[in-house]
């Protein structure tokens, strides 16, 4: 079926003046956070709006825009309407719609993406997971000496932001096998393929390991641990050999909180450190402070309180220098309520339970609830701090309304301590 071209949206260049596309990108991000809205802008994203391939933003970009431009629409920002961009009939004309078109653009939100997030379920993963059967059919397979060019870098790369997207939504369950298969395309593409540009090729590398990564963390989250081993080592093993620090820093940073999990803390330390390492030249003191707090819950893990508070002393103070441009597009979860979630568990690892519940309360109320997954992973962890500190009718309270949302999350990871919360209840009653 033939494409049609995209319009260039001059309307939207207008608006953008004498900025440059960085500069406006991060004006977009800072009005973002003005709101509460949390966007991963950036020039290339700009560009593909000034060009037209985006002819509708998402729900989040449309806000930040309509907040930045008050007064103005949609249509006075140069873009379609949502409903002509999706194609959508008249409930009455058409009848029941049609199944829907995949799509693995992650900036027009797909309409697998809208009906995943309106059912619940099994419905609500089976939906998710065709998602991420469209991310696969749409990175091409190598056929013989095959030249990488945009197409393939750009499908490699929706790929991993719609997979973050449905994990914060419905978290791991019933997502990590459908993930499988385009890691398995996009590391086929860099052993069979050659790139044009050296650019080019550096964004395979850096899309296939972020890939690699995405679908270890959903490893992680199903309580498949030695899966997500494997994987996060294939991240690094691939950032070294293209020389990139940031995906290096991101490898150790989930491969530390992995070592934490499964109860290896010397370990989790010397990654963090080693990620703290890797990411210093990036000019981002979120992510330093992320990689710090991953230490300290290390040396929680080893009941070295000294150590713990020393490194949790140093996060908050890099914490505090706020959001920067160098700020990696995955980090958008890493807000002041992660920022209190992992320090509670720090506390409860220290055996501190009341003060670990009060940051797990924090947690609670900060987060925003586009971030399902960790909402609920929150309220878990603020249930089981009551319990162990002696407040069953709270911690009760809290563990339903954990159940109550665990319809539409699947993460074994929170099941396991809604158990472990159960248990200790259950004793003390």
């Amino acid at each position: 079926m033939a494409m049609s071209r995209a319009v260039p949206n001059l309307a939207f260049r207008r608006l953008r003046g004498q900025l440059s596309p960085a500069e406006f990108a991060a004006a977009v991000r800072r009005a973002a956070r003005e709101i509460g809205e949390q966007v991963a802008c950036d020039p290339r994203y700009i560009g593909r709006v000034e060009a037209g391939e985006i002819r509708c933003p998402n729900y989040a970009y449309e806000r930040v825009f309509l907040h930045m431009f008050p007064g103005l629409s949609l249509a006075d920002l140069g873009f379609s309407a949502r409903e002509a961009v999706r194609g959508r009939r008249s409930a009455v004309a058409a009848g029941p719609p049609p199944p829907p078109a995949i799509t693995t653009r992650n900036d027009e939100e797909s309409d697998v993406l809208r009906r995943a997030f309106m059912t619940s379920g099994t419905a609500t993963v089976a939906a998710a997971s065709l998602g991420l059967a469209g991310s696969a059919a749409a990175i091409p397979a190598p056929r013989g000496t095959h030249r990488i060019g945009e197409a393939e870098v750009r499908a490699v790369e929706d790929a991993v932001r719609q997979i973050r997207l449905l994990d914060d939504r419905h978290g791991a369950g019933g997502l990590y096998q459908a993930a499988a298969q385009p890691l398995r395309t996009a590391y086929a593409l860099l052993d069979a393929g050659t790139a044009a540009r050296r650019s080019t090729e550096d964004r395979l590398h850096a899309g296939a390991g972020e890939l690699a990564i995405s679908v270890g963390w959903l490893a992680h989250d199903s309580g498949r641990l030695d899966d997500a081993r494997s994987y996060y080592a294939e991240a690094l093993a691939t950032a070294r050999v293209a020389g990139d620090p940031a995906l290096e820093a991101h490898a150790f940073c989930n491969t530390s909180f992995l070592a934490r999990d499964a109860g290896r803390y010397r370990e989790a330390v010397r990654a963090a450190q080693a990620g703290l390492r890797a990411a210093r030249p990036l000019s981002s003191a979120r992510l330093l402070s992320l990689l710090t707090l991953r230490e300290a819950g290390a040396w929680a893990g080893l009941g070295d309180r000294t150590a713990c508070e020393q490194a949790l002393g140093r996060a908050h103070a890099l914490f505090a220098r706020g959001p920067g441009d160098g700020d990696p597009e995955w980090m958008s979860f890493f807000g002041e309520p992660e920022l209190e979630a992992l320090e509670a568990q720090c506390w409860s690892a220290l055996g501190e339970w009341g003060r670990a519940a009060r940051h797990a309360h924090r947690a609670t109320v900060l987060q925003n609830p586009h971030f399902a997954r960790n909402l609920a992973l929150y309220r878990a962890q603020l249930a089981s701090d009551l319990a162990h500190a002696g407040r069953p009718d709270e911690a009760a309270a809290e563990a339903r309304r954990v159940v109550d949302a665990l319809g539409d999350v699947q993460s074994s990871r929170i099941r396991r301590m809604l158990a472990t919360t159960q248990q200790l209840l259950a004793t003390a009653r």
